[in-house]
């Protein structure tokens, strides 16, 4: 099963998706096709290698493009920036940061680009800061109007060294002329991200053709294929940014892991052999 991001937008109901994908015995995989754009799978790589060291900061960074406007805001659904958007980042960040488990949360969220939006619910602008059970602490930011173009980055500094992932252009080509520097940006997501939505379908098939035949799984040299337990984990940060936005406070993370998760979601899956 092939699933686009966030797979549910509570626990209770992942844990549901949990419990039926256990008694199927199928393969499920999620859409956090960041994970295989060639220059985020070469940094994780790096990460892997020990490269950089241990991760003590690390940023990724959504910017959607637009015109300065949004003329669809209204039918925006509330908290798409977290259970949408900033869930890309929310993954990365945590795959970029292996062995460790998010804590807590802070939001900053506006309606920056449509302020006449915010009374509703809507978001259009965010900032997350993450604290890690490592002690690394992340930003995640978005913005829902680039007028660029499609801005997708990460970055992970550590003990060693630093590893960055992601840029603003379309191509490392660069003109200079009269007029200035300039470049050409992607303006759509299936332009940045054309190679990685490849990559993660074969992926995909290659899982589902090898668990047909009772062959192992592809060995991709690192944690690649994200599943259930990497839903699980990032939508939790999702929902913990919501409570932030709420509180106006830090929220902690709660259920990132199944055996953390909320009692009820805990049932469901456990109810499946």
């Amino acid at each position: 099963m092939f699933c686009e991001k966030p797979g549910s937008t509570t626990l209770e109901e992942l844990g549901e998706v949990e419990a039926a994908v256990a008694e199927a015995g199928v393969h499920w995989q999620i859409g956090f096709n960041r994970r295989y754009g060639s220059d985020f799978l070469a940094a994780r790589r790096d990460l892997a290698a020990g490269v950089i060291g241990t991760p003590q900061l690390l940023r990724s960074l959504t910017r959607d493009p637009g015109t300065g406007s949004i003329p669809n805001a209204a039918r925006v659904p509330q908290w798409t920036m977290f259970l949408e958007t900033l869930i890309h980042d929310f993954d990365a960040l945590n795959w970029m940061n292996p062995g460790a488990e998010p804590l807590t949360v802070h939001v900053l969220a506006d309606a920056l680009v449509e302020p006449l939006f915010k009374p509703a619910g809507f978001i259009d602008t965010a900032v997350v800061t993450i604290r890690y059970s490592n002690g690394a602490i992340a930003v995640a930011e978005a913005s829902f109007s680039a007028l660029y173009g499609y801005d997708v980055r990460g970055e992970t500094f550590g003990s060693a060294g630093m590893v960055q992932a992601g840029r603003p252009t379309e191509t490392a080509a660069r003109r200079y002329t009269a007029a200035g520097l300039g470049a050409e940006t992607p303006r759509l997501n299936i332009e940045l991200f054309a190679d990685a939505y490849r990559d993660e379908l074969a992926d995909f098939a290659v899982h589902v053709a090898a668990r047909r035949d009772g062959a192992e799984s592809p060995d991709h040299g690192v944690p690649l294929t994200p599943g259930l337990a990497d839903a699980r984990r990032a939508l939790a940060v999702a929902r913990a940014c919501i409570e932030s936005v709420q509180s106006g406070a830090p929220a902690d993370v709660v259920g990132s892991t199944l055996d953390a998760a909320p009692e009820g979601a805990q049932a469901v899956a456990g109810a499946a052999p």
